[in-house]
This record gives structure tokens, C-alpha cells and sequence, in this order.
């Protein structure tokens, strides 16, 4: 038997998810009920259920649209650069300005909530591999020095982990944001001949 093919959500879902959130990177998500989300957006909670079963499946579906939309706005962003120093700048330019929009009670839940960290962690992994491919890139075309790529963009993975849970943050006090700027930084005058 096949799954029954996903159907695109409406115009007035897409809105729904937009508005959904902005209000969740405003203010979190774990402390809204269903009823809240309704009145706040004035809908229905069937309108919501159309766009997940639960609360907490709506919360990892925001999630992952956030995550999966400001990828998408990064990948536009960096589209046609071919020098690997403004890949990695604009590319870490733009993680950070994504996450700026993220408050502190949208970020405290989202470490909190297991599935909705899930899509956080997915999206970092990909980022870290992204900057594995840009610092290869720019050692190949000679305008890094010529480090151990593998190692530096292994280094780097484990600090965006480190930023994706929460570690460097609550050593440093910085926001992920703050971090991914100064990851960006450290990576560039590390990497530069």
C-alpha cells in the first residue's frame, strides 16, 4: 500500500505557519496551549489541527519551518559566490542573523523539547558540513593555507554543536547568534594566508 502523497498546505496555512512563527520566536512556544494559539491568531483549533495533530507536533513544525526557511534564505544568499572566504563569511552572516530573530524563551524551549532540538541539531549538522565544503574549496583554490582541512572543519563541527546545545552559550554567556559571528571570525583569520 502507498502513503497517501502530502498535500501542499494552503495559502491560508502557509500565512498561519508564518504567523505561528513569528510568535514563537517572539515568545517560545512552550507555554502556549491550543486555545491560546486560536485566540491569538484568531482561528479555530481545528485550523490548527489541520496543520498538525498535537501542540507539541505543531511546535516541531514550526520549528523545522523556521529552521528549514532560513536555510533555504542562506543558500539564496551565498548562491553564485565562489571565493571561499565570502562563502563562509556570508554564509555565518547569515546563520547568525536567523538566529537573532530567535529570542531567549524561544531558544530555553527549544533546548528543552527533545523533537523540536531534533530539527535544531539537523539543521546544524548540515551547516557544519556546508562549512566543511567551503573550507575544502578554499584550500583547493589556494586562498587558505594549507591546513589539515579534514581537522579544522571537524573542529568546527564540534563547535557548532556546541552551540546548537547550549554549552558555549551558557560558558560564555553569548547568544548562538554571537557565536556563529564569532565562529565565522575565528574560522577567517585562522584560515586566511
Amino acid at each position: 500500500m502507498r502513503p497517501e502523497p502530502r498535500r501542499r498546505p494552503t495559502a491560508r496555512q502557509r500565512a498561519l505557519l508564518a504567523d505561528l512563527e513569528a510568535l514563537f520566536l517572539a515568545e517560545g512556544f512552550a507555554e502556549f496551549t491550543l486555545d491560546e494559539l486560536a485566540g491569538r491568531l484568531r482561528c479555530s483549533k481545528s485550523t490548527l489541527y489541520a496543520l498538525a495533530p498535537s501542540k507539541e507536533q505543531l511546535a516541531v513544525k514550526v520549528v523545522t519551518h523556521f529552521f528549514r526557511g532560513a536555510a533555504e534564505r542562506i543558500e539564496e544568499r551565498i548562491a553564485g559566490i565562489d571565493d571561499a572566504r565570502k562563502l563562509i563569511g556570508e554564509y555565518l552572516a547569515g546563520v547568525s542573523e536567523h538566529l537573532n530573530r530567535a529570542s531567549a524563551a524561544f531558544m530555553r524551549d527549544l533546548a528543552d523539547f527533545g523533537p523540536a532540538r531534533e530539527a535544531y541539531q539537523v539543521n546544524s549538522r548540515f551547516a557544519a558540513r556546508r562549512l566543511r565544503e567551503f573550507i575544502d574549496k578554499g584550500v583547493a583554490d589556494g586562498v587558505f593555507r594549507d591546513v589539515h582541512a579534514r581537522l579544522v572543519a571537524e573542529m568546527t563541527g564540534l563547535i557548532i554543536e556546541g552551540i546548537q546545545t547550549g554549552v558555549l552559550g551558557r560558558r560564555t554567556d553569548v547568544s548562538d547568534a554571537e557565536a556563529f559571528t564569532a565562529l565565522g571570525e575565528l574560522l577567517l583569520g585562522g584560515l586566511n594566508k
